[in-house]
């Protein structure tokens, strides 16, 4: 005996509704599956070393398949701190992350922001890089000891370029500098640009007499000779540029910046997993190492748990060196 088709329907849509789909309907059901969508925030202009690091981190994850779709978007202002309020305010967002790093952590506290990197879901700290001490192919320095001699002689007239806000690793490389050659923080003539891209500009046209800034930023002007490398601040040397660690010239100084990789608050456990998974899936591809290398990155891996540690460690350290400076 025939069914009647109200019933044969009625039956079908039970069918539906009862028995779950062989196929998932979404990708992200897991922590071990692909994350589709992700977009990075970057808290500077376009061209700063969260900007590139974000950018080189996307292609990467893409090209090595494990992520589609990663979309890389800018929004600056106030040292990191208008990116990082955005970000704490999208809680739960878990196609959400911000590159950032040392420059964040120093904004916070001058910029009085009303939100901290411990109201975020720490995800992954990806590299340290040294700064570097960058002149123009016109500058007059020929070396760092004539940069020094000149800035301990009139310091009003040597001002000094940072693509970070003050506490941030571009104004406190210089500080430091300035500090152990003899200068008084407060002699200083500090301009702050808003990411390495503004800063570069300005160097190469001669507004600053010179430019602290990361070393990955500016490959492309060292290697055509448009900008001239005075020191690095490291304590070791950096492969393929040909100038000293600021210690060899006599300055007591060892400084590297770090940038990482930070969630919004309130994203469940899973997410976090697979956002950790992802960032450190990306450390053994090929793309990732090569980027490393390319940019004088020096690799600096710490995920989840340890890197929330790191972050409130140096919360604290900067703070104190804020202090130490009277900033």
């Amino acid at each position: 005996m025939r069914a009647q088709p109200w019933i044969a329907g009625l039956a079908a849509l039970a069918a539906v509704l009862l028995i779950p789909p062989l196929i998932s309907s979404g990708a992200d059901d897991d922590a071990g599956s692909q994350i589709r969508g992700l977009r990075i925030l970057v808290p500077n202009t376009p061209g700063g070393g969260y900007d590139i690091t974000a950018r080189t981190a996307a292609k990467a994850v893409e090209e090595a398949d494990l992520a589609r779709t990663v979309e890389v978007f800018n929004l600056p202002g106030a040292g990191g701190t208008v990116g990082l309020g955005r970000l704490v305010n999208e809680a739960g967002n878990d196609k959400l992350v911000m590159s950032m790093g040392l420059g964040v952590v120093g904004s916070v506290h001058t910029n009085h922001s009303p939100s901290s990197l411990q109201d975020t879901t720490p995800i992954a700290r990806l590299i340290e890089e040294p700064d570097i001490v960058v002149v123009s192919k016109d500058s007059p320095y020929q070396d760092i000891d004539q940069l020094i001699d000149a800035w301990k002689s009139d310091p009003g007239a040597v001002p000094v370029g940072g693509g970070s806000s003050p506490g941030g690793p571009d104004h406190l490389a210089p500080m430091l500098f300035a500090k152990a050659i003899g200068l008084a923080p407060k002699d200083v003539r500090y301009v702050s640009y808003d990411g390495g891209g503004e800063l570069l500009a300005s160097v190469l046209g001669g507004k600053i007499a010179f430019g602290v800034s990361g070393v990955g930023e500016y490959r492309d002007q060292i290697e055509s000779g448009d900008l001239r490398v005075l020191a690095v601040t490291s304590a070791e040397r950096v492969d393929g540029l040909d100038a000293p660690t600021l210690q060899e010239s006599g300055v007591d100084v060892d400084f590297t910046n770090w940038r990482g990789i930070v969630a919004p608050p309130g994203i469940s456990q899973n997410d976090t997993d697979r956002l950790v998974r992802l960032f450190t899936d990306l450390q053994d591809t090929p793309q990732w190492k090569e980027a490393l290398e390319r940019n004088g990155w020096t690799p600096a891996f710490q995920a989840g748990a340890e890197f929330g540690d790191f972050l409130a460690r140096e919360n604290d350290r900067v703070a104190g060196v804020l202090s130490e400076l009277g900033l």
